[in-house]
């Protein structure tokens, strides 16, 4: 069976590592050459552990990140501890004292690694409250340099007793270690598959750690004559060999981790299905218990201190001295973190009342939906019953009006009604073409004509308002392509915005202008109204200013989202003088113009046409009726003049 690469590299790490180690320990005697090699073996695994364990950190996970970046960090601090262990031995050529300097760096080498553990990489949300990590951290780690000042430290510098400094020392390290192996033990229990294997390996490697730094400690603690297992410590001797195999076997770990990774390329196959939420929950309580936990051990142990410690005075007044600095960093973290819990416990808040509210509105929307899907269909049964008498009206009015034989102002009479009965039809087709369901088509359009046909279906319902509508047409405008159904709808939509608008401040006039800007048919819809609080919000969907009940906020993201289909645009911005301007741009067709039958006013130069409520007048109607005949014909929505 042909062995993986990843296979040979640890079988190839185990050997030259610890294999060699192990061999150099037994066959050079104690020397300075002995003690070289130890130290700058040493050196390298950590490196070796680094490089296996950051192989898992470049997933999408930054949980999984995180957790491999934390359990590196881990052995990069232990290097930096070795380092002046080696700089001490092999540069100044001295033993090591004791106390230590880098006492305190091999001590903190556990904190990254039970803070990982934390983390709880297996669980499958992706949260990603980064700034809840910062704080956790910083509480965890000044809580064990506290211990550690509160327990070693007053050993080493106020009252100085080696002895005393190596039990305690000892005993707060171990106690550390048995924590980080409780933890990994924990993870081990409570989940399965591959992640199951991964904290089985870390488990083991810290399990040879704390059993190699137990055993160092105690027999450098006993001296040169010590008794100890393999007898008095020195680098190089045996009792690195556990200690050298435990970093080899946490970056194996980091190594059948990225295979494990690489061969699943999905979430964990054996995770429990309550992981998840079993994790979402305890990440949550894990910090909190902590930072009670902490805040609760400083005055019990400075109790402790000053009520049944046998210590010095000198050494008590220290460790309460420790305790009353100590309480100002942890509480400042522990209101940090409370305040970024807070803070974001009112951004979930806000964020489900706006849910909630989106949901209410487009519950309200699917119930207008409905409604207007049956006015639509009412209306266009009506539209179609209406067709019919409005035919027999035009057959009788043109049998009146090209019979000679009736008098000059019969005809007359009868010429206006076929007027107002096209008109009428005119109207009702307007209606039935905006009110219809069908496929979207492109054909080449003539968006005067699309524009005078949204503009007569809204002026219907504008008698007695003090609202007017000014349309300003180019002579020459390119046609576009499109569906004119849906590019009704639009302008209507914008139409019907800007007439609330004017309405709710008593009046007003809204100027539309068609021209061409270069290879684009430019539409200007421009209001004298309040104009827009927010216009780059406008065509998000949801938002609205319209009170409750008059709007759902979903008509300009509708009309957002036809324009961009059409390959056109549109903007919205508020003007100097006062009011809003919505901007709509589509693509010209520069090579073909549609007819210019299809529009009223495009058989003259560019012109005002001040569009107000009709009023009846007996005076006769302006449209003729060649131009009817023609508008009609155009396959573009019918262009009616609006009067």
């Amino acid at each position: 069976m042909r062995l993986s690469r990843s296979t040979l590299w640890i079988a190839l790490a185990w050997v030259l590592f610890v294999g060699t180690y192990t061999a150099v320990s037994q066959l050079v005697p104690r020397g300075e050459n002995l003690t070289v090699f130890g130290n700058l073996l040493q050196c390298l695994v950590p490196l070796f552990a680094n490089a296996g364990l950051l192989l898992n950190a470049n997933s999408t996970n930054w949980r999984r990140n995180g957790f491999w970046m934390l359990l590196a960090l881990g052995c990069t601090l232990w290097m930096g501890g070795q380092l002046i262990w080696t700089y001490w031995e092999i540069y100044r050529k001295e033993p090591i004292p004791k106390p230590f300097v880098g006492d305190i760096i091999f001590f903190l080498h556990v904190v990254p690694m039970i803070a990982a553990l934390a983390l709880r990489p297996h669980a499958s949300h992706h949260d990603r409250n980064f700034r809840f990590g910062y704080p956790d951290f910083s509480l965890l780690a000044l809580w064990w340099v506290y211990l550690y000042l509160f327990v070693v430290i007053p050993w080493q510098y106020v009252v100085p007793n080696e002895a005393m400094y190596g039990l305690n020392f000892n005993q707060l390290y171990t106690l550390e270690n048995v924590i980080l192996l409780l933890g990994l033990g924990t993870l081990f229990l409570r989940t399965a598959g591959r992640w199951r294997v991964i904290y089985a390996h870390l488990f083991g490697a810290a399990c040879l750690y704390t059993f190699a730094s137990v055993t160092i400690n105690v027999a450098i603690d006993l001296g040169p004559n010590s008794a100890a297992l393999f007898g008095p410590y020195y680098t190089g001797s045996l009792y690195d060999v556990p200690l050298v195999a435990s970093f080899v076997w946490f970056g194996t770990a980091g190594i059948l981790a990225y295979r494990s990774q690489r061969a699943a390329q999905s979430a964990d196959a054996g995770e429990r299905p309550d992981t998840a939420a079993a994790s979402s929950q305890l990440s949550t309580i894990w910090p909190a218990r902590l930072a009670m936990t902490a805040l609760l051990s400083l005055p019990a142990l400075a109790f402790w201190s000053l009520e049944w410690s046998s210590a010095p005075p000198a050494v008590q007044r220290f460790r309460l001295l420790v305790t009353l600095v100590a309480t100002v960093p942890l509480g400042f973290l522990v209101f940090l973190r409370q305040t970024l819990v807070d803070a974001d416990r009112l951004r979930l808040l806000r964020e489900s009342h706006e849910s909630i509210e989106n949901l209410k509105r487009l519950q309200t929307q699917f119930v207008q939906s409905e409604k207007l899907a049956s006015l639509g269909l009412l209306a266009a049964g009506a539209a179609h019953e209406i067709n019919n008498p409005l035919t027999a009206i035009l057959g009788y009015s043109d049998l009146l009006a090209d019979d000679p034989s009736v008098g000059e102002k019969a005809r007359g009479v009868a010429e206006k009604i076929r007027n107002q009965a096209r008109r009428t039809r005119t109207l009702v087709t307007s209606l039935l073409s905006f009110a219809r369901q069908v496929p979207a088509e492109r054909s080449l359009l003539d968006v005067n004509s699309i524009v005078t046909s949204a503009i007569q279906l809204r002026s219907l319902d504008l008698r007695g308002k003090n609202i007017r509508i000014d349309l300003q047409t180019a002579s020459i405008l390119p046609g576009v392509r499109g569906d004119p159904n849906q590019l009704l709808q639009v302008f209507f939509n914008i139409i019907s915005n800007a007439v609330d608008a004017m309405e709710a401040v008593g009046g007003g006039v809204l100027t539309i202008r068609t021209s061409r800007d270069r290879a684009q048919v430019v539409i200007e819809f421009s209001d004298t109204g309040p104009g827009v609080k927010e216009p780059h919000l406008v065509f998000d969907p949801f938002y609205t200013t319209k009170p409750v009940g008059k709007g759902t906020g979903l008509g300009l993201s509708i009309c957002y989202g036809v324009l961009r289909e059409h390959g056109g645009n549109i903007s919205c911005h508020n003007r100097t003088e006062g009011g809003a301007s919505f901007r709509v741009e589509l693509p010209a067709v520069l090579a073909l113009f549609p007819s210019v039958s299809a529009s009223p006013h495009a058989s003259g130069s560019s012109r005002d046409a001040a569009l107000t409520n009709p009023a009846p007048s007996p005076a006769p109607d302006p449209v003729s009726p060649e131009s009817s005949s023609s508008a009609n014909s155009s396959s573009a929505p019918p262009a009616v003049r609006p009067s």
